[in-house]
């Protein structure tokens, strides 16, 4: 079974360590999201110097290319990206469910490859063999992602997800018990969209599993999703860590995922951005692109001490961007990623420190203003 400590408690806040065989999170903690073993524009030493304790890879993206074994023959995630962190992997269901031609049944989902058109099937099983291969402390079960947002389909793909569950946990038990492979772990994924009786049953259902933690995917409202954190939070026991799976685009979203229960968090959204010129500061989101931004020589962020605001002005970065330099994308993203980790690891001292009322309404007042 997993480790995990709690240190603290406030209602659902908490904040903790999460023991994995490739080190500690402490949490709440902002994860890389590093899809393809990678963290767009970034090296893994970049992303150590900029504070990240672990990072989340796509099973789906993985198995297309290179190809989960290879990854095992490689010695696995960590040490095949040289990260040698904590590590998680999403199942890709969201990724798989997306596609326009994925057939779906209720052994799996078939699909083609975007690549070269092969084909492919994912079951929960399959599943479990390949984030087994990957190698991964942290491992999502297979579930199924509604494209609709309809009360009626949204049911049936919980129902599916539950009944995957259960051919994931056997399946992951069973590979557990061979012996063979390291040590891993598996969380129960809560679906149910924006429909909290139905993220109410899920968690319910999931809460009974042999399972080491939790994911909570699928789909959100941005006024809803406190409450819908609330509800499921309130339910799975308190002693399994929980993640909420692409949220923390918005500092919002980190700030309800921690307030009602979660404890870490993953999304592309602050490096896309950054790649686009969309940037974090204290004041707001600016675009670095625009021609205000031309002859301003302040730096980025003042009080930001990551090796972007440290160094570059905007100015030059307005230039970076404008001359599409491959720099401005590696620069942003620094930035970005900093920005996002460093203000959850702020919430998770204000809720040590018992001062995390008074840092999010400073924080989100001034952010949104």
């Amino acid at each position: 079974m997993l480790k995990f400590d709690i240190e603290k408690r406030d209602g659902l806040a908490r904040v903790g360590v999460i023991h994995t065989p490739h080190g500690d999170i402490k949490t709440p903690a902002f994860v890389g999201a590093a899809t393809r073993a990678t963290v767009k524009a970034l090296t893994m030493e970049e992303m150590r110097n900029l504070g990240s304790q672990a990072i989340l890879a796509n099973t789906y993206h993985l198995i297309l290319r290179p190809g989960a074994e290879l990854i095992k023959e490689a010695g696995g995630l960590a040490k095949f990206s040289s990260w040698h962190g904590p590590t998680f992997t999403d199942s890709g269901g969201f990724q798989i469910f997306s596609l326009p031609d994925v057939r779906i049944s209720e052994n799996g989902a078939k699909f083609r490859s975007y690549i070269d058109g092969s084909k492919f099937e994912m079951t929960p099983e399959s599943s479990m063999r390949d984030q087994w291969a990957i190698g991964a402390d942290i491992h999502m079960a297979f579930d199924h992602l509604a494209k609709s947002e309809n009360y009626d389909d949204m049911k049936v793909a919980m129902e599916r997800t539950h009944a995957w569950l259960d051919r994931c946990v056997a399946e992951h038990e069973r590979i557990k018990e061979s012996g063979l492979v390291p040590e891993q772990y598996l969380y129960a994924v809560i679906q149910g969209g924006t429909f909290n009786d139905l993220r109410a049953e899920s968690a319910r259902y999931c809460a009974k599993k042999a399972v080491d933690g939790f994911g909570i995917g699928g789909v959100f409202t941005a006024d809803g999703m406190a409450g819908m954190l609330q509800t499921v939070n309130s339910i799975l026991p308190e002693n399994k860590p929980r993640h909420l799976l692409g949220m923390g685009q918005e500092p919002i979203d980190l700030f309800d995922g921690a307030e009602n229960g979660c404890d870490t968090f993953d999304c592309v959204g602050p490096t896309r951005m950054a790649r686009n010129g969309s940037l974090y500061t204290l004041d707001g989101r600016i675009n670095i692109k625009n021609a205000k931004y031309t002859h301003d020589f302040t730096l980025l962020m003042p009080d930001c001490d990551c090796e972007c605001c440290k160094n570059y002005t905007r100015a030059y970065l307005h230039h970076l961007f404008k001359t599409d330099e491959i720099t401005a994308k590696v620069l942003a993203s620094i930035h970005n990623e900093h920005f996002v980790v460093t203000v959850v690891n702020k919430i998770r001292a204000s809720i040590l420190n018992g001062t995390f009322a008074d840092y999010k309404q400073s924080f989100l007042e001034r952010y949104y203003d």
